[in-house]
C-alpha cells in the first residue's frame, strides 16, 4: 500500500528549508528506531540547494553522521570530481563538511574506476546488497528531482532503462547529456519508506501535472512510477501552476 501527497511551498527557498526540516526529522527518527539511516540523494539545482541549506542549518547537529549511509539515485558516468557528477556538488556543499565515515558515502563508479557503465551498475548493485545483507537496504528516504520531461533519476520516457528489473541499470543514449549514466531502477527506488519528488520552477509544472495524472504510466511518465510506502511531491508555487488549487496542501 502506498500513499501519495502533494505539499506546496511559496518558493524555492522555503521548499529547501522545509525539505531540510523533514530530512533531519526523518533521519533522526530512523537512527532512534533502527540505529542507522539510509538516504538516497539527488542532484540538480534543488537537490544541491537542499544539501547546502542543511549544511548551514543548526539542525545539522541533530544528525548522527557516524550512523548514516548516503547513496545516489543516479550518476553521470564521468570521472570522479567532474563538475557534472551529482556527488561532486554534494561533497562540495555538505559531505566534506561533516564527520561521516568515508565508507558510508556510496559513490557510483565512473570510467576512471570502472571499465563500462554496465560493470559500474553491477558493482553498485553488489554494494547495495552487501549493505542490506543479501538485498538492497530499505531506504528511509529517497530524494528525487523531476525533469521537464518527467524523468526521475536517469529513467527517461520510453527509454529501455525504464523496463529494467535489475537493481541498478546502465543508461546509454540518454536524451539529456551526458549520454551515459548509471541509475537505480524503479524497484530499487521504491524500496523505501518515503520518496520525495522535489520540483521548483515553472519549467517543472507540466511534468508535475503529468506525474500526478491517474492515467499516467511509468514508461511514458517515469515520475508516475515512484511508489514508495509514502510518496510526497514537495513543490513550489511555480511548479504547481498546472495543478488545481485544491489539489495540494500548503506547507507549514
Amino acid at each position: 500500500m502506498t500513499t501519495r501527497e502533494v505539499v506546496r511551498y511559496a518558493n524555492a527557498d522555503s521548499l529547501a528549508e522545509a525539505t531540510v526540516g523533514r530530512l533531519v526529522a526523518t533521519v533522526v527518527e530512523a537512527q532512534n528506531q533502527r540505529g542507522i539511516a539510509h538516504v538516497v540523494l539527488t542532484g540538480g539545482a534543488i537537490g544541491t540547494t537542499v544539501l547546502a541549506t542543511l549544511a548551514s542549518s543548526p539542525s545539522i547537529e541533530a544528525i548522527d553522521w557516524e550512523n548514516i549511509h548516503l547513496w545516489w539515485g543516479d550518476e553521470r558516468w564521468e570521472n570522479a570530481g567532474s563538475d557534472v557528477r551529482n556527488d561532486t556538488a554534494a561533497h562540495t556543499v555538505l559531505i566534506d563538511q561533516v564527520s561521516i565515515p568515508r565508507h558510508h558515502v556510496h559513490a557510483i563508479l565512473g570510467p576512471d574506476r570502472c571499465q563500462t557503465p554496465e560493470l559500474s551498475a553491477q558493482t553498485y548493485a553488489r554494494e547495495l546488497t552487501e549493505c542490506g545483507n543479501g538485498a538492497p537496504p530499505e531506504f528511509d528516504v529517497v530524494l528525487l528531482g523531476i525533469g521537464p520531461d518527467a524523468h526521475v533519476a536517469s529513467l527517461f520516457p520510453e527509454h529501455p532503462a525504464t523496463h529494467s528489473h535489475d537493481i541498478v541499470v546502465a543508461v546509454r543514449n540518454s536524451p539529456k547529456p551526458p549520454a551515459v549514466r548509471v541509475s537505480l531502477t524503479f524497484s530499487t527506488l521504491n524500496n523505501s519508506r518515503q520518496a520525495w519528488i522535489l520540483a521548483s520552477g515553472e519549467s517543472k509544472a507540466q511534468a508535475v501535472r503529468l506525474a500526478l495524472d491517474p492515467s499516467a504510466g511509468p514508461l511514458q511518465v517515469p515520475a508516475s512510477g515512484i511508489a514508495a510506502s509514502h510518496t510526497y511531491f514537495l513543490i513550489d508555487e511555480d511548479a504547481a501552476k498546472e495543478l488545481p488549487v485544491d489539489f495540494s496542501r500548503p506547507g507549514a
